[in-house]
Formats: C-alpha cells, structure tokens, sequence
C-alpha cells in the first residue's frame, strides 16, 4: 500500500513537471516571436545599425568633413548661391549649407563642401575677406564625435551669496518683505484650536 502511494505521487510530480515544461517551451516560443518581430519593426524604421555600418558612415562623415570649410558671420540675407560663387575660385564646390533656426531663419553662418580636399586650402585663404560689407570667418570644419558632449558644470549665482537652494526674487520684483527676504512664519502666540 505504501508503494502504491509512492508511485502515485511520481507519477503527479511527472505530470506537473511535464506541464512546466510545455508551458516553458511556449512562452520560449513567444519571446522568439516577439525578438523576431522587434528586428523587423527596427529594420524597417531604419534604427538598427550594425557596428560595420555605423563604423563605415562615421568614416564616410570624416572624408566628407575634410573636404569642408566652416564660414562664419555669414549676412542673414546671404543666399547659398552667392556664399558658391564666392568660394568657386578655390575649386569646385559641391554644397553650400547655410543653418537656419526652427522659424526657418540663417543663423549666420554656413558650411562649403567641395570636390578635391587640396580646395580647403584655398578656401582658408579667403578669411576675413569681405561678403555682403561681412569679414567672414573661415576655419576647417571638424568632425563631431558622437557621445562626447562637453562637460559644462552648473555655475554659481553671484546673486545668491553662499546660500544654496534657496528662492531668488530678481531686483525688479517687488518683494513686500525686502529685496532677497523671505517671509518667517511664527507660531501664534495664543493656543488656537483651530490651527
């Protein structure tokens, strides 16, 4: 009798086990699925990049980056036509790129991409020479590196003093208690059943 029940109890725990197992096997499945689906979703959006491919287009970038000039103190009323036709003496320009803000107005400067790496030479001639009354500002373009972004540390308000953390009314708000006081409130003198 003590056997049976031995045995009756392996084969439940065979049972449960097995079903462990199957339900195991299907969520394994459904993660597969899921990856599976995630990759296709990410290729198409085109936001998965492989390290050859990431490394090829920042090579890419850097010969591109050498064949550029930075221009500086460019007019706001300078056209990508005229910044071409100022340059086309040092080669054979390829793109003029004049940066504007989101409300799609220049930002005063500029970048001239051309064909052969010796026209950037040439081009850094051309600093300070004069474009629309503007002496222009013209440097080698250099190669942002990506994820190195400069540490800028929080600097302190000579306003403040040496208090930390503590509100600021600037001078030309009027304050009520004084300029840079903040109001104590103090226990009222009798008891209030009420506060």
């Amino acid at each position: 009798m003590e056997n049976n029940d031995i045995d009756m109890a392996g084969t439940e725990n065979n049972e449960e086990l097995d079903d462990m197992k199957r339900r195991l096997k299907e969520m394994e499945d459904e993660a597969a699925a899921l990856r599976e689906m995630q990759a296709k979703v990410e290729k198409e959006m085109g936001s998965v990049q492989d390290p050859a491919t990431a490394a090829a287009s920042q090579a890419n970038r850097e010969e591109v980056d050498s064949r550029s000039v930075f221009v500086g103190n460019v007019d706001y009323s300078c056209t990508p036509e005229e910044v071409q036709q100022h340059f086309q003496s040092c080669g054979t320009v390829n793109r003029v790129t004049i940066r504007t803000d989101k409300f799609g107005q220049p930002k005063g400067y500029a970048y001239v991409e051309f064909l052969e790496v010796e026209a950037v030479q040439e081009a850094l001639l051309l600093n300070e020479s004069e474009l629309h009354g503007r002496q222009l500002k013209v440097t080698v373009k250099r190669t942002n590196v990506p994820g190195m972004k400069q540490y800028r540390p929080r600097r302190a308000n000579p306003f403040m003093g040496f208090r930390s953390r503590t509100p600021f009314a600037a001078p030309f708000v009027y304050s009520p208690y004084g300029y840079g006081k903040i109001p104590r409130f103090r226990m009222p003198m009798r008891y209030s059943p009420y506060y």
